[in-house]
């Protein structure tokens, strides 16, 4: 989680296992597009920094972030990866839309944790306003996208 006092871009690249063994998939959310595109690029540019080859990184869009889930289940039933990535972004609205949204991903790929066998690093970002969703998608706190790659390498080495 980002806050005044620890940016998502921020990690000791010297606690982080070498990933050039590892294949990761990541399900990314086509709503809010110029977000979830920088938290793509942003996980993409630091799964590479930490030795993944291009080749083993294989991105799926779905249209929203409800969507994310079964994404993340498909990939996860492949066998194809050591760790899934899902990225979303969803900006509070004037309904409860919002609510059930988060609430849905949240439990959904909590619950997929406990019955898949790869972990399934959660890159929802829920937010009260665009700007606060840019200042986590590669603004002043950094990018969600760089703290869910460096998850999922470690998780994938558990």
């Amino acid at each position: 989680m980002a806050t005044e006092l620890h940016n998502l871009s921020d990690y000791d690249s010297s606690k982080v296992p070498d990933a050039h063994d590892l294949s990761f998939g990541i399900a990314v959310a086509e709503w809010n597009a110029d977000i979830t595109g920088a938290l793509l690029k942003g996980a993409i540019s630091t799964l590479k920094r930490c030795g993944a080859k291009e080749e083993n990184i294989h991105v799926t869009t779905v249209p929203g972030s409800f969507e994310l889930i079964y994404a993340a289940h498909r990939m996860a039933d492949s066998n194809k990866y050591n760790a899934i990535i899902i990225l979303g972004s969803v900006i509070r609205g004037e309904t409860p839309h919002f609510d059930y949204i988060c609430q849905g991903v949240t439990f959904g790929i909590a619950r997929l944790n406990t019955i898949c066998n790869v972990p399934i690093i959660y890159g929802l970002l829920t937010t009260n306003d665009l700007q606060q969703a840019k200042e986590r998608s590669g603004g002043s706190l950094g990018n969600k996208g760089d703290e869910c790659a460096i998850d999922a390498v470690k998780m994938a080495k558990i």
